[in-house]
């Protein structure tokens, strides 16, 4: 089978690994890519929201499934012009896609089928917003409405600090994303993400792991896209994960079946795991960044036939094989990350790093020029290391983070150690 990704960071980059490695594959295409996917796949210059020109690629090299990478083209219906194509797509149709498009929508579902999550309300305006926070008081959660990159949510811990956010969003700074703003309750416990395939009818576990959104050590500082993620999560116990599917995931998809919107793809549950339970905070309809480094790392199963069985309406009920051992991805970011960022630092010293056992270096935003390869975006680089445990990882990845050099790079020092304080 001939297969396309579309999209260019460091997800598509882990996709392209664990897909290449399937028997069934025959020529595997990224479009665009990026310079570390050229070791497995051939690199396509293709605009991926444009549906007729995917299209037209995919029956010149006779492609059997497209892999959707980042959530832009799901939402630009790029799954349906490839269904109405006859052509297998691993990627809900955008009316599905509106799960992670927009946080109102997925709220209103969540009312409607009794799913776990935080207490809400929306607005269109700032006057109403403001006065309604005024009510409900600090802390609590401002979010852009649309999609925002990662970087629409504030956990706001003073009044002063949500008006700022939500002036903020309401005067643009997220553009069309921010029309409408979802004020949440705050929920205390510990975020995790869960990971589950359906082809619209059938539901089945992927595997999970936790995130690490702030850029600073210790949880401070802006959101970002992910700083760094870990898997298997000690917080995702058997018990939690089956009661997530049961109360959150499984209604979820039941829910869009009977509303005529069936989801198929990858449903990507952001979880607050507290003392009643696992509640939703929001879902992504795409595999998640850095997640899905660290998830990836560890499969050991044949990712291609999840993924078209997933496309086709023929996903059984069986949850992939997963190595007993921890991965870990932390990210190594540009200077002035989730800010304006200093792009075109060379990157030195891929080669070591990479030799280390255990360990790959996952591009994200990276590009060559002459014969450098250079920083072409926030997020430059991905270290996963496999370990024994989440110790033996980390150790791992860090040695070979220091293998880089990255003039003004930074990242993480603490990944993963929440991991460690509950071993």
């Amino acid at each position: 089978m001939n297969v396309l990704i579309l999209g260019s960071g460091g997800r598509e980059h882990a996709l392209a690994l664990a897909i290449s490695r399937s028997k069934r594959l025959n020529a595997l295409y990224v479009a665009p890519g990026n310079p570390g996917c050229e070791s497995v796949a051939h690199l396509v210059d293709l605009d991926i929201l444009n549906g007729p020109a995917v299209i037209e690629f995919c029956r010149r090299a006779a492609i059997g499934l497209v892999v959707v990478g980042p959530e832009a083209p799901l939402v630009a219906g790029v799954s349906d012009d490839l269904e109405r194509a006859g052509i297998a797509c691993f990627g809900p149709s955008r009316a599905a896609a509106e799960l992670e498009a927009s946080k109102s929508f997925t709220k209103q579902l969540c009312e409607e089928f009794g799913i776990p999550t935080a207490f809400y309300r929306a607005f269109d305006a700032l006057d109403p917003a403001i006065a309604y926070l005024r009510e409900q008081g600090a802390p609590i959660v401002i979010k852009a409405d649309g999609l925002a990159a990662g970087k629409g949510v504030t956990v706001a811990a003073t009044l002063e600090e949500a008006e700022v956010a939500l002036r903020s969003i309401f005067e643009g700074a997220f553009g069309d994303a921010g029309r409408r703003v979802v004020i949440e309750e705050f929920l205390e416990g510990e975020e995790a993400s869960l990971f589950a395939l359906s082809d619209g009818e059938r539901v089945v576990a992927f595997g999970g792991a936790q995130d690490h959104k702030r850029v600073g050590d210790g949880d401070t500082g802006p959101n970002t896209g992910g700083m760094g993620a870990y898997s298997p999560a000690p917080v995702l116990s058997d018990a939690v994960v089956e009661q997530a599917m049961r109360e959150i995931v499984q209604p979820a998809v039941a829910g869009m079946a009977l509303r005529g919107t069936p989801f198929r793809g990858v449903l990507f549950a952001g979880l607050m795991i507290g003392s009643e339970g696992p509640k939703l905070i929001e879902f992504n309809v795409r595999f998640g960044d850095p997640e899905t480094q660290a998830i990836l790392a560890r499969l050991d199963d044949d990712l291609l036939d999840f993924l078209y069985a997933s496309a086709t309406g023929k996903l059984q009920p069986r949850e992939p094989r997963f190595l007993a051992r921890t991965a870990i991805a932390v990210v190594l970011a540009a200077k002035g990350y989730p800010g304006v960022v200093e792009k075109g630092g060379v990157i030195r010293g891929l080669e070591r790093a990479a030799s280390r056992n255990d360990v790959a270096i996952l591009h994200a935003g990276t590009r060559r020029v002459g014969g450098d390869l250079v920083a072409d975006g926030g997020r430059v680089l991905a270290v996963t290391a496999l370990g024994a445990d989440i110790k033996e990882a980390r150790a791992l990845a860090y040695e070979a983070l220091g293998d880089i050099e990255l003039s003004g790079g930074f990242y993480r020092t603490d990944i993963g150690m929440k991991a460690i304080g509950r071993t």
